[in-house]
């Protein structure tokens, strides 16, 4: 199987459930991950095609733009120059990214996997951010700062609330079941390619019933390229799941499930090669949903189980 067959297996649900997965040769690894907001595009627009422009006004500040745009002064000041004395000219356009974070230049043979290396950022956001595709001469990093001694310093990460047991407390299974793919980084078969693989693959019988884990309200309920037949609960604090390449769906959008109701039934659809179920875990961030070990949530799930 080619590679990039890997990498668009479980291709991510921009914004409504935006994901992360990826795969490219070990010697140019790559990967991606997630987004928030209604569209059907597999994967967001890179984040520097989405600059929008700002002609700055009488009375505006570095420090009331920042805030009008929720960014923090460091990250308009590495974009525009004209910024880096702290003052604000009249008259003067500069550009506002979507997101906190600075632009690179990326040396030719970078990979994904080395550029998040280099800047401690995750390289399955910074995949998705620079638009699921290979690695641009001219990149977005997310979450870093521009600093004006040249040294980009790694911003903190968003504290994530501590999530109460009791929202993610069943299994996705009527039965605990092996894990025929864990998740993160896994090798193809007789390669040396890499993918990023963003849930756990569960064994299952056609015709399994699926199970929500928890209470929540169903976001996605439908056929969705690679991932089959899809359904994205949302829950509280922040966290969603998903259950794809299933061979039926039982709930609609809008739904209010609770744990241990039945949504669908485990199957084969999408790029799937045996029955099974795709179950994925993510949390809301400032960048979208982002992929989470669905072990460190669903206690029973454990790789060689």
């Amino acid at each position: 199987m080619h590679v990039f067959d890997w990498f668009y297996r479980y291709s991510s649900l921009v914004w409504v459930a935006t994901g992360v997965i990826l795969a490219q040769p070990l010697i140019n690894t790559t990967i991606a991950s997630a987004q928030p907001q209604p569209t059907t595009a597999a994967c967001p627009l890179p984040a520097l095609s989405r600059l929008t422009r700002h002609t700055i006004a009488p009375g505006e500040t570095l420090v009331s733009l920042s805030q009008r745009y929720n960014l923090i002064p460091a990250t308009l000041m590495g974009f525009n120059p004209i910024l880096r004395n702290g003052n604000a000219p009249v008259g003067r356009e500069i550009v506002i990214p979507p997101y906190n974070g600075i632009r690179v230049e990326v040396p030719s043979g970078t990979s994904w996997r080395d550029l998040a290396a280099a800047y401690g950022v995750r390289a399955d956001v910074l995949f998705e951010v620079n638009g699921c595709g290979e690695v641009p001469q001219v990149a977005f990093v997310p979450g870093v700062n521009w600093s004006p001694n040249g040294i980009e310093r790694v911003a903190p990460p968003a504290a994530i609330a501590e999530t109460p047991v009791s929202v993610i407390s069943g299994y996705p299974l009527p039965e605990v079941a092996s894990v025929i793919t864990g998740y993160g980084w896994q090798v193809v078969a007789g390669t040396e390619d890499v993918y990023f693989h963003s849930g756990v693959d569960l064994a299952a019988a056609e015709g399994t019933p699926v199970l929500a884990v928890g209470d929540g309200i169903v976001a996605f309920a439908t056929e969705q390229g690679a991932y089959g037949k899809l359904i994205v609960i949302n829950h509280q604090q922040g966290l969603q799941t998903r259950y794809a390449q299933m061979s039926d769906i039982r709930v609609q959008v809008g739904q209010a499930v609770r744990a241990g109701d039945r949504i669908g039934s485990a199957g084969m659809t999408g790029r799937a090669t045996e029955p099974h179920l795709h179950f994925e875990v993510r949390s809301n961030s400032d960048l979208g949903w982002v992929a989470q070990n669905p072990s460190e949530y669903v206690q029973r799930i454990r790789v060689g189980s």
